[in-house]
């Protein structure tokens, strides 16, 4: 085999040489699948895809739900030294046809409900497996460490797609600064993700750490609620379990502690996670909850608390490897600020969009357009974000799609959407409309109005009617009070 930079042949490697081939890597309800089956079926998946006519280079779109022919199918395209472009498969056709056109996708790999999408060369997930089980391996590409490997999505304020390069090397790097440094993955360990390898945090979470450390992750096809959470847990004896605060936030109303006594950590991104919660997570289900924070561009966390370091209500100090500075307003060094990142997993710029990327990395330095506070002991305290993004289950997402489809409503006057605070502390989304008229029952029919129109992920849990929405004098909306959820 050719020893190149190639993540996926790289890590076919590693679990031979450490000697984990034949341990578990995936538990899939009522299945096991090794290491060695992993790798071996990645290698043949690529000859399939070879015989297809993917190469070198090819963008090839992987769209389907968390499971053992995702991590597969995922293997053979880096092997190719394809590009994988990770997408949400729950997207809406019109959202996906979008991304396949900004992508230049050559092939498409999704489930079968979601053929009739795409255009161009269509593979069936399901089908790639099974064919893998019969065809030889593919050829391994020749890449560098730098050579492009996969392409995540994000969204900006105003909600165009921004797809996010990264390398080879990031794989192997995602498993020894985070996976290794910062949670101490071992190959004992099994795991859960809440979030879907198509974002940044369940790939490192189910993908990347496994596979580098020879340990286990539980795979469902959907995204588990608070009692499927703790079956699993319970079943699997599950010791790290990866998830949002509004999912914690489930598990503590569940009532879940005797289900999970397996776990020795939490661990918590995509949004903040507020301290009284975290409180909750550790009285009622003894389980420590560690905050971290990372982002697409970063590839994962850059900041967080870890094993036998961990300093509730803060973000934690910067992840072995990563440079943070805090600055103000005029780009001076400050106490509390905007939080700029520099580290060895930093995107290399978005597709297709030059001008972003050099406006989005300046010298080496990411702006995350989040405001944090540095603390005298390292640590960071997150304030908020600087831009108008809300962040919902560990998905940001522009409310300005949602309020342009309430809008659209012949009963809405105008609308605005924010994430709350419900009861538990937990993030939720939320629409506060000034109808037109009175109209009983309005409330439930803009919901059932935004899900027609939109992914579940974008539909506001709740409605609330207000006479007026907060705006400035100069009538711009102000964000900062639509999101106390009074005024």
């Amino acid at each position: 085999m050719n020893r190149t930079s190639n993540a996926s042949s790289s890590l076919s490697r590693h679990a031979d040489r450490a000697g984990w081939s034949s341990r578990p890597a995936y538990l899939v309800g009522d299945e096991t699948w090794t290491h060695g089956q992993i790798h071996d079926l990645g290698a043949r998946a690529a000859g399939v895809l070879h015989d297809r006519g993917i190469t070198r280079g090819d963008h090839v779109l992987l769209a389907a739900p968390d499971g053992v022919a995702w991590v597969v199918a995922f293997l053979a395209i880096t092997r190719l030294g394809a590009v994988a472009v990770l997408v949400n498969p729950e997207l809406t056709e019109a959202d996906h046809q979008l991304l396949q056109s900004d992508c230049g996708a050559k092939a498409c790999i999704t489930d079968e409900a979601l053929e009739q999408r795409f255009e161009g060369t269509w593979i069936d997930v399901d089908h790639l497996l099974d064919q893998a089980w019969t065809t030889s391996a593919g050829p391994v590409a020749d890449v560098t460490p730098d050579s492009p490997l996969y392409v995540q999505y994000t969204s900006g304020t105003t909600g165009r797609p921004k797809g996010v390069v990264h390398a080879h090397k990031d794989l192997a790097l995602y498993g020894t600064s985070v996976g290794r440094d910062v949670l101490r993955i071992g190959i004992g360990d099994v795991a859960l993700s809440v979030s879907k390898m198509f974002w940044a945090y369940g790939f490192g979470n189910a993908l990347a750490f496994p596979l580098h450390s020879g340990s286990s992750a539980v795979l469902t096809p959907h995204r588990p609620g608070a009692e499927e959470i703790a079956g699993l847990v319970a079943r699997h004896r599950v010791n790290l379990l990866y998830s949002v605060p509004s999912s914690y936030a489930a598990l503590v109303s569940a009532n879940s502690r005797d289900a999970l006594t397996s776990l020795r950590a939490a661990v918590s991104a995509g949004e903040p996670l507020p301290e009284s919660l975290g409180t909750l997570l550790r009285d009622e289900l003894g389980v420590e909850t560690l905050e971290q924070i990372g982002s697409t561009e970063a590839g994962h966390a850059f900041c967080a608390n870890r094993i036998g370091d961990n300093t509730p209500g803060t973000l934690g100090r910067p992840v072995p490897g990563w440079e943070v500075q805090v600055r103000d307003e005029q780009g001076f060094p400050a106490e509390d600020g905007e939080l700029w990142v520099r580290g060895p997993t930093l995107f290399s710029h978005y597709l297709n969009q030059p001008e972003l990327t050099r406006t989005t990395l300046v010298d080496g330095w990411l702006t995350t357009h989040d405001r944090v506070r540095h603390n005298e002991d390292g640590t960071l305290t997150h304030l908020g974000r600087t831009d108008d993004m809300e962040m919902v289950g560990g998905i940001s997402l522009s409310p300005l799609e949602i309020e342009r489809v309430l809008a659209a409503h012949p009963l809405v006057r105008e609308a605005a959407v924010a994430a709350v605070l419900d009861h538990h502390d937990a993030s939720r989304l939320r629409a506060f409309v000034v109808p037109a008229h009175n109209a009983p029952g309005l409330e439930d029919e803009l919901i059932t109005w935004t899900r027609s129109h939109l992914p579940s992920f974008k539909v506001p849990r709740t409605v609330r009617l207000v006479q007026k929405l907060p705006r400035t004098a100069t009538g711009k909306l102000r964000r900062h009070v639509v999101r106390t959820g009074s005024w």
